[in-house]
């Protein structure tokens, strides 16, 4: 998820991360190992090719 930045999250654990780009990707699958920013971890797995489906 791509937001305006500057943004500041304040994690589960208590700690505050920050990041004054302006935009931020933003993870939301949770593969990030920069969580809870996105570094593409989720381009790894790839989804069964939809035109090779049955309907």
């Amino acid at each position: 998820m791509l937001i305006e930045g500057p943004v500041e999250f304040v994690t589960a654990d208590g700690r505050v991360v920050r990041s004054d780009r302006p935009v931020v990707a933003v993870c939301t699958c949770r593969r990030s190992l920069l969580y809870p920013f996105c570094d593409t971890s989720h381009r790894r797995r790839r989804r069964p090719d939809e035109s090779s489906r049955e309907p």
